[in-house]
């Protein structure tokens, strides 16, 4: 089968009247160093350049062609861009984020689908070979590996010095962020989502059509939601509510507490999309080819 070429896109916004400074009140270089940056809001609070008035002159300012495709959603952290590729035996990428130019990578022995997560110098990633790798983001050396038995799309989570990532073993493990330990391993009935983790609680949802609170410490379940269908989505958690969607159509908002519902929106097919919450709405997509935006009136 031939391989497939994506390039890895990067794109820029040209401003002529108001200098960089100026625009930002956060430090330009602000990291977003995982796949949901901060319990699954998925967006930047220090982005202040982008906006609906210029983003129509974004122009491309550089691609990286891997050889094969690129799944694996970046992070940009200290001027650097790190992501997966299923290119010859699954490589992790790093490269500078001002010109594409290659820094390093590292090779892991399959695909590599998984986004990783950036945190204290070190890049963590999961890869179809079973492993999730611990890679030093300075020079891609590697400094640990943990089997967990089976192959891993999702993305890990990295919080107070624990990785927690799930494998399609139907399990998420808990490991040491330092030396890939065994902290803990909670294994439901289905596939586990990527995970979100907030005031000391991991939620993730599952196969099994659950979504599910466990305490971050020890992995102890603290309830469990049951929806009409897969949940593949990853939960978003903001303000004391958790977002998902399901295979059942359904959008919902639980309380992250008890796991009581508190709404749900049916959409027209599968809601497989993460959610992301920014200021007072959250927006998702559905299989029915729209995308959708939940705000007060």
């Amino acid at each position: 089968m031939k391989n497939i070429r994506i390039l890895v896109l990067i794109l820029c916004a040209c401003f002529v009247s108001v200098a960089w400074g100026e625009q930002l009140t956060c430090p330009a270089d602000t990291p977003w160093g995982q796949f949901h940056r901060h319990n699954m809001q998925r967006w930047n609070p220090c982005e202040k350049v982008l906006n609906v008035n210029n983003v129509g002159s974004l122009q491309l300012k550089w691609s990286y062609p891997t050889g094969n495709v690129v799944s694996s959603s970046p992070a940009v952290v200290n001027g650097v861009v790190y992501f997966g590729a299923t290119d010859y035996d699954g490589n992790l990428y790093a490269l500078k984020a001002s010109t594409g130019a290659k820094l390093w990578s590292y090779i892991t022995s399959k695909v590599v689908a998984s986004s990783p997560a950036v945190a204290n110098g070190v890049v963590y990633i999961g890869s179809y070979d079973n492993f999730v790798y611990a890679v030093n983001a300075s020079t891609g050396a590697g400094l640990w590996g943990t089997d967990l038995g089976d192959l891993i799309e999702t993305s890990p989570t990295v919080v107070n010095g624990v990785v927690y990532v799930g494998a399609d073993t139907t399990c998420l493990s808990a490991l040491k962020a330092s030396t890939g330990a065994d902290l803990w391993r909670y294994c439901p009935n289905g596939y586990v989502s990527s995970a979100a983790v907030a005031n000391g609680v991991v939620y993730l949802g599952s196969g099994d059509g659950n979504v599910y609170a466990l305490k971050a410490s020890t992995g102890a379940l603290l309830w469990s939601y049951t929806t009409g269908n897969i949940v593949s989505s990853s939960p978003a958690v903001a303000n004391g509510v958790v977002y998902v969607g399901s295979y059942d159509k359904n959008v919902y908002a639980l309380n992250a507490k008890t796991g009581a519902k508190l709404w749900s929106y049916t959409t027209g097919n599968v809601v497989s999309s993460s959610p992301a919450v920014a200021n007072g709405v959250v927006y998702v997509g559905s299989d029915d080819g729209n995308v959708y935006a939940f705000g007060l009136k």
